[in-house]
Parts: C-alpha cells; structure tokens; sequence
C-alpha cells in the first residue's frame, strides 16, 4: 500500500502523526508512506525514514477553517495535497487526523464519488459490550439528510466492509431506529426498512433501537447521517460522563471508596480501554474512489498505528475496486 497522510492534521500533530506511522512501518515494512506538511517540523520527530517520503508545505488546514471552502481555496494545504495525490493514482489511501468536514470533502470533491453511489457515507467503529466484538455505524455524519435508496446503499457498502475487511461472512445488517417492530419511525426508515429486507444480497436483522445499538445484534447498522451523527456523540459523552462520575464518587467517598477502587483498578482500566480503544481504527468514508480515513483529532501514536493498519486491510482486501465494480453493474442494470 501507497498511503497519503496529512501530517498537520490532529491536535498533536505533527508529532503523534510521525511516531504512529513510524510504528506502522517498522511492523509492515511493504507499505510506502507519504507525508505532507512542514517538512522541518516533520523531521523534528522522524528517526528513520525508510519507506517514509515528504512532500513539504506552509499550507494547512485547521479546526476553524469552513470545509468546502478551505478545500477549494487552500490548494496548496496538507490535506489537499495528500488528496490529490490519491486521485492522480500516485498514492492508494489517504488518513487524516485533522478537519472532519475538510477531509470529507476532499475525499467528495477531489477524489470522487464512485459511479452509482449517490452519497458516501461516513463509517464509524463501536464496541460491542457482550464480548470483544465491534459494530460498525454508517451514516456517521456526512449526510444530515438521506433518502430511503441512501439507507439502502450504506448497506450495501457496509456489508462489503463486513465481509472484506472484517472477514465477516455473513454479516448482520439492522436499521436504527425508534422501534424495533417493521412499522416504526418515518417515512424514509419504514421505505428503508422494505428496501433492506428485499434485497436477497443482504442480511437483515431488523430494526435496531438506540438501546441495543452496542448490544452485538448487528454487524453493521445504518442511519441518516443526522441521527447516526447524534446517536455517535451520545454513547461519547455517556461514556465519558460515567467515568467523571465514577472518579467523583470515589474520591469523594473517603477512605473506603478509595481502597475498593483501589482493587478494581484493573478492571476499571479494562472497562475504559473498551470503550475507548485506539484498536478500534479511525472513521472510513465510503462511497469515494479511495479509502478515505479520520482518525480522532486528539489520536495519539497508537490510535494512528491501529488505523493505518485498518487502512491497509481495506486496500489489500481490494475492496474499492469490489464495490465500483458492484455499482457498474447495478447502474447497468437500471440504465438497460
């Protein structure tokens, strides 16, 4: 694999970008990585840079910057360029920690949308809390509004992910929404609901609650963006408001709160390595002509490690080329 990588995205970068990739390298040396970005700053951090190549730039873009003008304006930016080399072929992926919204639309604008795919979708990982499982969440906040064939074709896309890069053979398709009967929701999710269950290429489980949304009913669930968006921030902040108010009670609870903490140290720090594991990898934009990958703006090496190598799985499973190649025929189909 060729990667791009936006080297000034992300709050630590680009620091935390260089030792991640670093890491990625010495476990995997067949993968070639380019870094965009200051190069002086880059090399501050650089040990070795074997199989690591820089292209250098003033320009970047940060948190504050409005996404589809910063892509079209900043030419010359980290992001911009790192894109524009994925969709001139000279690299195969590229992986950002920087601006959400910027990385997504160059991944739309830039690099494109493949033939077919009226919306990518942006793909999040969660844990699964009965075992050691993920699920995946697609649409996670590209699209604040979707159309019932949108559902239909993050399914889709989901499944080849499943399928491809999980190695999943028959993943588990389910629909959030705000019941679990055929019946329930709006419009759009019950004309969904009939698209999924239609489609002999997809196995739907049904209707997905909010509450089951980490239960390991499903492999893969899909969402308008807006909800999905929404849904991804909830379990966050309920994730991190537990651990505040768990920290709080102990240190609040005196002496004997202090020392039962004490004991359940280790699983304590098990529990939050669960929800926040960097093994977990970083967010996928599918529906584009390339991997185009977010990892959290506040990732550190490891998180940056884990979703290079999550990266590199999507393109050794070939799984762009599988779903251009799906969506051509389909096209084919409805235009003949």
């Amino acid at each position: 694999m060729k990667l791009a990588v936006d080297a000034m995205g992300g709050d630590f970068a680009p620091q935390s970008v260089v030792e991640g990739v670093e890491r990625a390298r010495n476990d995997d040396n067949t993968i070639q990585f380019t870094l965009y970005g200051d190069e002086k700053r880059i090399r501050e951090f650089l040990n070795d840079d074997t199989n690591i190549a820089i292209v250098h730039t003033d320009e970047e873009i940060d948190g504050n910057d409005e996404p589809v003008k910063a892509i079209r304006s900043k030419k010359n930016a980290s992001m911009v360029l790192a894109a524009q080399s994925v969709k001139d072929g000279e690299n195969d992926a590229i992986f950002s920690c920087g601006n959400t919204g910027a990385l997504l639309a160059a991944g739309l604008f830039v690099i494109g949308r493949i033939k077919g795919i009226s919306r990518p979708g942006l793909m999040a990982t969660l844990p699964v809390m009965s075992n050691d499982g993920t699920v995946n969440l697609l649409d996670a906040g590209a699209n604040a509004e979707s159309k019932p064939e949108h559902l239909h074709q993050y399914a889709v896309l989901g499944n080849y992910y499943a399928k491809n890069v999980r190695h999943i053979e028959k993943p588990k398709i389910g629909l959030l929404n705000n019941g679990s009967e055929p019946h329930k929701g709006n419009k759009v999710t019950q004309e969904a609901y009939q698209l999924l269950l239609n489609d002999p290429e997809i196995n739907f489980v049904g209707n997905i609650e909010s509450n089951d949304l980490l239960s390991g009913k499903a492999d893969i669930i899909v969402s308008d963006g807006f909800t999905g968006n929404a849904v991804l921030k909830s379990v966050e902040g309920t994730a991190l408001g537990m651990f505040s108010l768990l920290k709080n009670a102990i240190m609040s609870g005196g002496l004997r709160a202090k020392i039962g903490a004490l004991l359940l140290k280790p699983s304590l720090k098990q529990l939050k390595n669960k929800m926040d594991s960097p093994k977990y990898g970083g967010a996928v934009l599918l529906g584009v002509k390339a991997p185009v990958v977010k990892a959290h703006g506040s990732s550190k090496a490891e998180s940056i490690y884990y979703t290079i190598k999550q990266t590199n799985d999507m393109v050794n499973a070939n799984m762009v080329p599988n779903i251009v190649d799906y969506f051509e025929k389909e096209t084919d189909k409805t235009q003949n």
